[in-house]
């Protein structure tokens, strides 16, 4: 099963809340968790060395698929991470991508911002590949704050999410019902803003300072992984 995370704004907390999901995927389970980093924030977050290689060299080469397992990092027993990788990530071979991650483990995707087709963005090639792994996801998870802006751009997307993790901060005027109807999707989770969270994230020491709380919300993304 593939679970997409993305946004329509950055620092809505996307790639938080990929990793997060993707610890919680890893425990107790007999079946190996991937995540995938389309990004390149990932390795920091877990307070890993910035790898060399990874996806997108893999992407522009014709190495067959079975290359990638040699760039993978062990997070933890059960969890591996797939690094960005320098340069580009080109489309060319999202068919063969997408048919290998289906084939292995429960994959968990930090697909980072997704703007409107056609948009001005300085994501280049990266965004191609972004918006096939949101829109063919098992789950394609949304993470917003209840803010207008992020909420308007969400509307005018073609892809739709099946769901979505609210990041909740104090003061917000839209409500969970609110964002519901405006995306048309369920909210799957409630995140509260969480000073422990950033704590962990800026130390670099998100596997060993896992938040309970969040990790306990988020587990109904999980339920079929």
């Amino acid at each position: 099963m593939l679970v997409t995370c993305w946004s329509t704004k950055g620092g809505s907390g996307t790639t938080v809340i990929a990793a997060l999901v993707s610890l919680h995927a890893a425990q107790d389970r007999d079946r190996p968790v991937l995540l995938v980093d389309l990004c390149g924030d990932l390795p920091a977050v877990f307070g890993s060395a910035e790898p060399v290689s990874g996806l997108a060299q893999w992407l522009s080469s014709d190495l067959a698929p079975c290359s990638l397992e040699r760039v993978l990092e062990e997070l933890t027993p059960n969890l591996s991470l797939l690094p960005r990788g320098q340069g580009p990530l080109s489309a060319r071979r999202a068919d063969e991508l997408v048919d290998w991650l289906a084939s292995g483990a429960a994959v968990v995707v930090d697909a980072g911002v997704l703007t409107a087709k056609g948009e001005a963005s300085d994501l280049g090639s990266d965004h191609e590949l972004r918006w096939r792994l949101a829109a063919e996801a098992d789950r394609s998870v949304l993470v917003t704050r209840a803010c207008y802006l992020a909420l308007r751009r969400t509307v005018s997307l073609s892809v739709r999410p099946s769901g979505v993790v609210l990041v909740a901060e104090a003061g917000r005027a839209l409500t969970r019902s609110d964002c519901e109807r405006a995306i048309g999707a369920p909210v799957l989770a409630t995140v509260a803003v969480d000073p422990d969270i950033a704590r962990a994230v800026d130390a670099g020491m998100l596997r060993t300072r896992v938040p309970k709380g969040a990790i306990k919300v988020l587990g109904r993304l999980t339920e079929e992984l």
